[in-house]
């Protein structure tokens, strides 16, 4: 199952930007990652074994169990892809929530979005770890 995260701005040469790599780069399932500007431009088209995630604050909080849970459930229905949308600074209107399979927040605080793009790259890769029964999660 491709892991393909679609995001609002450019990540550019940063910090942050390494984290982001460094965690794609341990992931053994294939990922992408596409970004948009903060309006317009267009959304890679959603093929028919999609699974669309918005990181928005209205989302569920998942424990790394349950969120690997999730993708774990995805990939042996046969789903070609996850992809996790990052909005723009004011996040997503209730349309684009109500077309969503799956809102998930990372906590009541608010982050800044290469924050957010970081911080998703080592969830995918600490679900995937779980999956592969790999010692990166220490379930506390």
């Amino acid at each position: 199952m491709l892991l393909h995260i679609v995001a609002r701005g450019r990540i550019g040469r940063s910090p942050e930007a390494e984290l982001v790599d460094r965690y794609l780069k341990r992931i053994a399932w294939p990922t992408k990652v596409s970004e948009l500007p903060d309006t317009g431009g267009r959304i890679p088209p959603v093929g028919d074994q999609t699974r669309r995630i918005l990181l928005d604050e209205k989302g569920d909080v998942l424990s790394s169990m349950a969120f690997a849970r999730v993708l774990e459930r995805w990939r042996d229905d046969g789903v070609r892809e996850a992809r996790f949308m990052i909005g723009a600074a004011d996040g997503f209107d209730d349309a684009a929530r109500d077309e969503a399979d799956l809102l998930v927040s990372f906590g009541r605080a608010t982050w800044p979005h290469l924050l957010a793009r970081a911080m998703l790259a080592e969830q995918l890769f600490r679900a995937t770890s779980i999956l592969a029964n790999h010692p990166y999660h220490r379930e506390g």
